[in-house]
């Protein structure tokens, strides 16, 4: 059970520390980073630079008028630096507990890793990538790397926040270790990958901190529509001066427009909203991944979690609980059970995963068969290329049976296997094989030489609500494809029964790798995840690729995201969490866009008023006095910003809906939303203000 604890939305702790960084961010270099708010800096200090100037007499305003504009034109940038400085400072806080793991160890580090005899004493944060240490129960693994030697269980909860220790050892899918986690039994010989500061937990607060969160594609993008509406905005408003001072001279009447009213129209009228909330909803959504417990390497893996249209999910661990458990023995014709019982558990005796273990417990509880020491016996591994296992018997056994060369594995490759032998597949063990399939159990066949002795039968389970998550991804437009090494009508009957869209079966690494190429070709983006280094090349191939905590380095460094928390379900909670930051930020781009057309009917009657008195008519709020409604709207633009940095920082509520209904939703609730919210804030400001004889 996870011991993570979550930040509160807006942290009193954090608000103080937020305050001091927008103060500091008002440097314009700083401010150079967002060329809208920018333009707002220039515009404070412009008027600001008019108040002293109407100070000592001159201007072409009223003093206090001008100085109002100036405060609350820097309150807006105030206030955009606050929300960026608020989401930065979340994410320091969850660095902070990460910082305190990275503490420099004593490590034991090997001069001949071969004898394992000789090492020496070597602070940590003196370890480079190829060394080799040896690390002891009770001892902190002093940097990242892969077991070499041993095995150990070790306590990984200061960085997964799961309590339960894993087991890490030599070769396989399990030899990744972690800087900072602990040893608890036995010990490990391990060879560091990682030179200092390019860490993975180095990586992990740099990402969390936002210190080096480059802009993802989307975000250039909006940045440069963003920047092209102010440009637009600020001719227009340049062009305005003359055109007023030209209208008066050719009138001989009325007031020309001020340098102070112009800046204020141009603050109102340019994107400020979004432009300030931007760079706080890309820092939020990698702290929300963070929530999740996982490690983004790049935003722009974050963004694109949320284009990504096609999902390749491993079938076991992910739709099925995993823990696939032998059932039956279905011998062959003329073949004892209890001879393939036997068979079965030789060829599991090195086998250590859980399928394996249940054969050898089916078989001691079935015929009280028990494991044997076998003597000249070698054993064959599990590989993803041959897709079977066993042992090869030369010794004491095999006097009694002759030599053995017993095999287990997927049907198609036992039968490939028996047929290079001289042997031929029976019919009645394919019909055992396609009833097993068919019921969704996993048919392992077993023979010995070129005979084909039976089926064992494994059965996994769907795990419960998958069937509901694939039809909300349905809903979004997601295609399912569920990836097994199972034959293709086992993958068949669990496709059928979990409810996803399409499967590959009998899946090689080249396999998962041309699917996820040809998905690419017809212009989808496709995810997936992986924890062996098998998985490596499909997923540096894959758009979003996320390896599993406790896979190997090969496959973490392959990926650009690590779910510390080894769940292959937490594919779809990172998809949904990419789709929330895009729906935030689109949702507050539209809300900033329309919230300007109650501005165009506050300011443009004010400022040209005196020039055109024709004007008045587009006062449909009923403004106390020109001053009064410029500065209205001058203060909605900045307070804005400050009421919607919650929503920035949680994000608008994710659904499982249709593009075309969430682009209508928000449509309704933020494109008209935002046309109308300010029509009566801006005349609440402005009663405000008249009552207290502001203007």
């Amino acid at each position: 059970m996870s011991n993570k604890t979550t930040l509160p939305l807006l942290d009193p702790a954090l608000i103080r520390p937020a305050m001091q960084q927008a103060l500091y961010k008002l440097s314009p270099r700083a401010q150079l980073r967002n060329p809208v708010m920018f333009v707002v800096w220039i515009g404070s200090a412009l008027t600001t630079f008019l108040a002293v100037q109407t100070s000592t007499g001159q201007g072409d305003a009223p003093a206090g008028f001008v100085w109002a504009i100036a405060v609350w034109l820097w309150f807006t940038v105030l206030f955009a630096n606050f929300a960026e400085a608020m989401a930065e400072g979340r994410g320091r806080a969850q660095a902070e507990a990460l910082r305190g793991l990275r503490r420099t160890t004593w490590a034991k580090i090997l001069n001949e890793p071969r004898h394992g005899a000789q090492w020496q004493l070597r602070e940590s944060s003196d370890l480079r990538s190829g060394d080799v240490v040896v690390v002891s129960a009770g001892e902190t693994i002093p940097g990242d790397g892969e077991v070499i030697e041993g095995v150990a269980s070790v306590d990984e909860s200061a960085i997964t926040g799961e309590s339960a220790p894993v087991i890490r050892e030599a070769g396989g899918d399990f030899c990744s270790v972690t800087g900072g986690t602990r040893v608890l039994s036995d010990w490990l010989v391990i060879r560091v990958t990682a030179n200092p500061g390019d860490a993975f937990l180095d990586r992990m607060i740099a990402m969390v901190e936002g210190a080096k969160r480059g802009k993802t594609p989307n975000e250039i993008a909006l940045t440069i529509l963003l920047v092209a509406m102010t440009l637009i905005f600020l001719f227009a408003c340049v062009s305005l001066l003359p055109f007023s001072l030209y209208s008066v001279a050719s009138a001989g009447q009325g007031t020309p427009i001020s340098v102070t009213a112009l800046v204020a129209l141009l603050v109102c009228l340019i994107p400020t909203t979004i432009a300030g909330l931007l760079s706080a909803i890309g820092v939020a959504g990698m702290s929300r991944m963070m929530q999740a417990n996982v490690i983004a390497t790049s935003g722009r893996a974050v963004e694109a979690a949320g284009d990504v249209d096609v999902l390749l999910l491993d079938k076991t661990g992910t739709i099925t609980l995993g823990n696939r458990q032998a059932s039956a023995f279905l011998p062959a014709p003329g073949v004892s059970e209890k001879a393939l019982a036997d068979a079965a558990q030789l060829a599991s005796l090195a086998d250590e995963t859980p399928e394996g273990r249940s054969i050898v417990v089916l078989a001691k509880d079935k015929f009280n068969l028990r494991g044997r020491d076998l003597h000249d016996a070698h054993f064959v591994p599990f590989t993803a290329q041959t897709r079977m296992s066993g042992v090869d018997i030369d010794g004491q056994d095999a006097q009694q049976h002759g030599k053995r060369h017993i095999r287990k594995g997927a049907a198609e490759s036992v039968r490939v296997w028996v047929e290079e032998q001289g042997g031929a597949f029976p019919a009645p063990v394919q019909h055992s094989v396609e009833e097993v399939a068919k019921r969704g159990g996993t048919p392992l066949v077993v023979a010995d030489g070129r005979e084909v002795l039976g089926v064992i039968e494994l059965k996994d389970i769907v795990k419960g609500g998958i069937r509901e998550r694939f039809a909300e991804l349905r809903k979004m437009g997601i295609k399912t494809v569920m990836i097994t090494g199972d034959n293709k009508l086992t993958a068949a009957a669990i496709a059928a029964e979990a409810g996803v869209d399409d499967y590959l079966a009998e899946a090689r690494p080249e396999d998962k790798l041309k699917l996820i190429r040809d998905y690419q070709a017809e212009g989808r983006l496709v995810a997936m995840t992986g924890d062996g280094t098998n998985d490596a090349p499909a997923l540096a191939q894959a758009d979003v690729a996320v390896a599993m905590n406790s896979g190997t380095q090969a496959a973490k460094e392959a990926g650009n995201m690590v779910d510390l928390d080894s769940n292959p379900t937490k594919l779809i909670e990172i998809v949904e969490t990419g789709k929330q930051m895009l729906m935030t930020r689109g949702s507050l781009t539209t809300f900033s866009v329309a919230n300007d057309v109650a501005k165009y009917f506050a300011i443009l009657p004010a400022v040209f008023v005196g020039t055109y008195p024709q004007l008045a008519r587009l006062d449909i709020m009923h403004l106390s006095s020109p001053s009064s409604a410029i500065l209205s709207a001058v203060i909605f633009n900045a307070l804005i910003i400050i009421a919607l940095i919650p929503l920035a920082l949680r994000g608008v509520r994710y659904r499982p809906l249709g593009a075309a209904i969430l682009l209508r939703r928000n449509l309704l609730i933020y494109g008209l939303g935002g046309v109308l919210l300010p029509f009566p804030c801006i005349k609440l400001i402005d009663l405000f203000l008249s009552s207290m004889g502001v203007a």
